[in-house]
């Protein structure tokens, strides 16, 4: 049986309704049983998914961008059971531009259509798995800055939060173990990433695939203030990765330990905490490719 994951709510006004129109239409098309979930507030798409994942062959299309992909994610109980589908209905969907799906709901859906799936990784965190990046510093900065800005919308929201931000730019004090070996850094910004990208299409973690068992760790350290609006704009077209001021590493695992008031994201959800683990995880996350 498929499963639509549905956020009536998401997107501008309408929008929600008439992508579902398409994807029943291309669904009956195709002589495919489905049930539509409609969501009906935040983290309720996980506990849909916790009930979902308990039976074998469950086939669950994800409406979306990366915040309805993580909820999916974090909900999934037993993986042998799943098969993902992403529907990109996200205003920046990430994830999608570095997992090789189709950015166009039509083709994602003759994806899933055709039914063949493939394995991608995912990053265990300590109580949280994260499909796409997990970030800190400025990052985390500027979503608590666009979480603020009730006025505008998608990447217009995101650039002007960011441009907010750059204004009255903070360093955040980490302490990174890679590969056992442990250092602290004052940072402007961090990703960890199994993506790309974040922001609407700011590719933190330019080299970063979703199928080769390892994380691309990016940090930026501690900028000259009066470089960082340049340096920012580098961030754009991936030039932040050669300067001298980032370091670029991968590995399978990292912690980051807290030692000032930071916080983190996953996936664009903030969450505190004064240390995290992060993990790739390989060979269990099945989806539509």
């Amino acid at each position: 049986m498929y499963h639509i994951i549905y956020n009536p709510i998401s997107g501008k006004k309408g929008s929600a309704a008439k992508s579902l129109a398409l994807v029943e239409e291309k669904l009956k098309g195709a002589k495919i049983e489905y049930i539509v979930h409609p969501t009906e507030y935040a983290g309720h798409s996980t506990k849909i998914v916790q009930e979902l994942s308990k039976e074998p062959d469950t086939k669950i299309l994800v409406m979306g961008g990366d915040g309805s992909f993580y909820e999916a994610l974090n909900g999934i109980e037993n993986f042998e059971n799943v098969t993902l589908g992403l529907l990109p209905c996200g205003s920046g969907n990430d994830f999608i531009k570095s997992s090789h799906h189709p950015k166009e709901l039509d083709a994602a859906l003759d994806v899933i259509i055709k039914g063949d799936s493939d394995y991608i990784d995912f990053i265990q965190l300590d109580d949280r798995r994260c499909i796409n990046v997990v970030g800190g510093g400025m990052d985390v900065d500027v979503l608590l800055k666009y979480a603020s800005m009730k006025h505008f919308h998608g990447k217009t929201r995101y650039y002007l939060s960011l441009f907010s931000v750059l204004l009255k730019p903070k360093f955040h004090k980490l302490r990174f173990t890679i590969d056992g070996v442990s250092s602290d850094k004052s940072v402007f910004m961090i990703g960890v990433g199994n993506g790309k990208f974040i922001g609407g299409g700011l590719p933190i973690c330019p080299y970063a695939e979703v199928n080769d068992g390892l994380l691309e760790i990016v940090v930026v350290n501690e900028i000259k203030k009066r470089k960082i609006l340049p340096a920012a704009l580098g961030f754009l077209s991936a030039k932040h990765i050669n300067k001298p001021y980032t370091e670029d590493f991968t590995a399978k695992e990292v912690t980051i330990e807290v030692l000032d008031d930071s916080k983190f994201e996953a996936d664009g959800e903030i969450f505190g905490g004064k240390s995290i683990h992060c993990q790739v995880v390989s060979g269990k996350l099945r989806v539509f490719k």
